[in-house]
């Protein structure tokens, strides 16, 4: 497989989960040990809106790119004709979005350590999503949220113009799509 395609072998495909588990566990680690004491409230506040920003990431990209923008829509109709393939964000490609579009003007606007904060936050919210896609299309959900994640990615599956939000609903009700 090549290194930018969106079709994975199981080799790939799970290499990336392993690839964001360790950079979440390395982020945390480096900001739990070097950090100074005074920048650890900012650093939560990062690490929180990263997560936040990565939501809304999750969403817009889900809606206005992979169902509004070719070639990512025709990639993406690729998932939705086959949900159980291994089709995913090539890690390269992801890795480098990350560094250039949040480490990079986080740690310009803010230092190295709410740059490493909102990094962080940001990876473990893509690391969230990939684990949370994943369940919905290869695992039978145990709790009642998995349920209804599970429950609403159908939906848009058959109805492609409705419930973008994987890990949450909250910009699906925000921007009206919410069904």
């Amino acid at each position: 497989m090549k290194a930018v395609s969106i079709e994975h072998s199981k080799v790939v495909y799970f290499a990336d989960f392993a690839f964001y588990f360790a950079a979440v566990v390395l982020l945390l680690g480096i900001l739990a040990r070097f950090a100074p004491r005074q920048a650890l409230p900012g650093v939560a506040l990062a690490v929180i809106g990263g997560v936040v920003c990565w939501s809304l990431v999750e969403y817009l990209m889900h809606r206005v790119i992979f169902h509004g923008i070719e070639p990512f829509q025709r990639m993406h109709g690729e998932h939705h004709r086959r949900p159980q393939a291994l089709i995913a964000t090539p890690t390269v490609l992801s890795a480098v979005f990350i560094l250039l579009l949040v480490w990079l003007p986080a740690t310009l606007l803010g230092g190295v350590w709410l740059g490493l904060g909102a990094t962080l936050g940001m990876t473990a919210g893509y690391f969230a999503y990939g684990l949370v896609h994943h369940a919905m299309h290869h695992w039978r959900p145990r709790g009642a949220w998995m349920r209804q994640r599970k429950r609403l990615h159908a939906l848009h599956h058959h109805a492609a113009q409705q419930n973008y939000g994987v890990t949450t609903s909250l910009w699906d009700h925000i921007f009206r799509s919410y069904q």
